[in-house]
Order: C-alpha cells, then structure tokens, then sequence
C-alpha cells in the first residue's frame, strides 16, 4: 500500500471514529495538502495553508516560551473548531469541527491518527 493510500485510511478511520467532523486534512509542513476529505466544501488549498502557518506559529510560540515541542493548536470560532496537530517535522492533521463538537472525542482520534501519519512519514 503507498503512503497516500495509507495517510488516506488514516483519515477515513478518523471520520469513522468522530462523525461530526466536518473534515480532515493532512499537509506538508509548507502548506500544500497531501490527502482531505471534507463534507462541507472547504478548499483544500487553503486549508492545508492555514494548517501550516498555525503550526509554524504555534512551533515558535511553544519553543519560545520554553513549551517543549508543539503538539496541537485549536483555534474556536462561533460556527466550528479548528484542531492542527504535529504529525512529526513533515506533515501536520487538521481537523474541522463545528460548534459544539465533542473535542475530547476528536482529541483522543486526531492524536492517534497524528501518530500514525508520523509513522508513515517518519521522523
């Protein structure tokens, strides 16, 4: 099986496991989308950008403040969340979900799908 077959039943394993979300995306650590699947229309460019940079800036605020090394970001709005977890120095998860969602739930999935794309990647 490739990688992106791989990456991509990761993410179909994740919206198995959490069905409220509305989409899942995995990207390089440049921004561009590696694999998504989304049910509400978003792009995967943009996406899989924005994905990035929280993780780029989430990096330095958490190196700069003596944080250790970053392992998610989430960013809440009145209509969703947004959940960017580190899947190593390559590639970044994010998950959307909307208001209300259970993000205990979407921690427990998104964290071990992010292992498992590290793995995948390698380190």
């Amino acid at each position: 099986m490739s990688k992106q077959e791989q990456i991509q039943r990761e993410l179909e394993v994740l919206r198995a496991a959490v069905p409220e979300v509305r989409g899942v995306l995995v990207a390089s650590t440049e921004g561009l989308p590696i694999a998504h699947s989304f049910t509400n229309g978003a792009d995967p460019q943009r996406v899989a950008a924005m994905s990035a940079a929280a993780s780029s800036l989430g990096r330095r605020i958490s190196e700069s403040l003596n944080a250790g090394s970053l392992m998610e970001v989430s960013v809440a709005g009145s209509e969703g969340h947004i959940f960017v977890y580190s899947a190593g120095t390559r590639a970044v998860l994010a998950v959307v979900g909307p208001a209300g969602a259970n993000a205990g739930l979407i921690h427990l999935e998104a964290r071990d799908a992010a292992k498992a794309i590290l793995e995948i990647f390698g380190p």
